[in-house]
């Protein structure tokens, strides 16, 4: 999917994938908005890029992540991609792991698009146009052993993002749904733990 924007905005942009695709993006000279908890990964991914804008964000708090749509906007411009790539993967069965882990999973990886989600995608529909990238991962195709609650944060974020496309069909945003196998990221990193 070629970007011919100006403007990224990137959920997850601390480190792994997220941190990546902005440095990359901005290696072209797009401005990039990158959000995360992890303020020490948000420093490292904008080191030596002038594009990067750091923003401490919480995507599991719909307060947090409309302040940070906003800030974006007002000091980078008009958002023509997301990139939905916050994530976390603690392992273990699901009858050991505690509720509140299992909880935090599906907080971040699936509530943590959907806020992105009714923030940010408004503006580009109003606009007619701009790309919605949306990371789920194999995981969310086949169940996996110690990853069920993994799993099934992924399984709803591949259910979201294709209803979302069918929902705006023709209305000048692309959809994309990305589902990697495992990367050598740190979220490999928490599973291998």
């Amino acid at each position: 999917m070629a970007f011919s924007g100006k403007v990224a905005l990137i959920t997850g942009g601390g480190s792994g994938m997220g941190r990546l695709a902005a440095r990359n993006l901005a290696a072209e000279g797009k401005r990039v908005a990158v959000l995360d908890v992890n303020v020490e990964g948000l420093k490292e991914t904008a080191e030596g890029h002038d594009g990067i804008l750091t923003i401490p964000t919480d995507v599991t708090d719909p307060g947090s992540v409309e302040s940070a749509v906003r800030r974006c906007e007002q000091d980078l411009g008009p958002i023509d991609r997301v990139y939905n790539a916050a994530a976390i993967m603690p392992t273990g069965l699901l009858m050991d792991q505690d509720v509140s882990i299992i909880q935090k999973i599906m907080d971040i990886n699936y509530g943590g698009v959907v806020n992105i989600t009714k923030f940010a995608l408004p503006g580009m529909l109003e606009r007619g146009r701009g790309d919605f990238i949306n990371f789920a991962s194999m995981a969310g195709w086949v169940p996996i052993m110690y990853l069920g609650a993994h799993n099934a944060s992924k399984f709803a974020v591949v259910a979201f993002a294709e209803v979302l496309y069918h929902e705006n069909r023709g209305k000048g945003v692309r959809f994309a749904c990305v589902c990697p196998p495992p990367v050598a990221t740190p979220l490999l990193k928490q599973a291998e733990d």
